[in-house]
């Protein structure tokens, strides 16, 4: 395997859940970060970004009225630039387990968040992130490349999924 895993498949499979536990087995230090929903009364309303060393911010969500806009959610890709490269940048500079997730459709708007996936990628330090299965030039490039394995999850595969992947990155 490649020094460069991304996982795929269909919203709700696990993705995330899967990256915070191999996060949490492996003997290494992480960084970077990932998504969380934010829900009301069981109802999806956005999303914000979490780093590893403890950062949050919301940049999708029902009420915000800005001018970029994903379906129904309003994009600030503010936070996702700042708090979210930053710690990628930081966990390639410490040699660190470097977490991306996700390289979705509302992420892939940023040039420059395009532009650290990339760094990620190019840098010598093991990636492990999610990518959306949906085709977009920019993912469809990235799941071509050489250095990457891409990886499909699903309910039947994620658990088999935390060890193996946690062995990876531990060896």
């Amino acid at each position: 395997m490649t020094k460069n895993i991304l996982l795929t498949g269909r919203p709700g499979c696990g993705k995330t859940t899967l990256v915070r536990r191999v996060v949490k087995e492996v003997a290494q230090p992480a960084g970077g970060f990932y998504t969380e929903e934010i829900r009301k009364h069981r109802e999806r309303v956005g999303f914000k970004i979490v780093t590893f060393d403890g950062k949050e911010s919301v940049f999708a969500h029902l009420n915000l009225k800005t001018q970029q806009r994903l379906g129904k959610y309003g994009l600030d890709l503010s936070p996702l630039e700042t708090i979210g490269i930053e710690a990628v940048c930081e966990a390639i500079r410490a040699r660190e387990l470097t977490v991306i997730d996700e390289i979705g459709p509302m992420e892939i708007r940023s040039a420059i968040f395009r532009d650290a996936v990339n760094k990620a990628l190019n840098s010598r330090v093991p990636l492990l992130g999610t990518i959306t299965a949906r085709p977009f030039a920019f993912t469809n490039a990235i799941k071509k490349r050489r250095d990457v394995t891409l990886i499909e999850v699903r309910r039947d595969n994620r658990e088999e999924l935390v060890s193996e992947l946690s062995d990876h990155f531990t060896a």
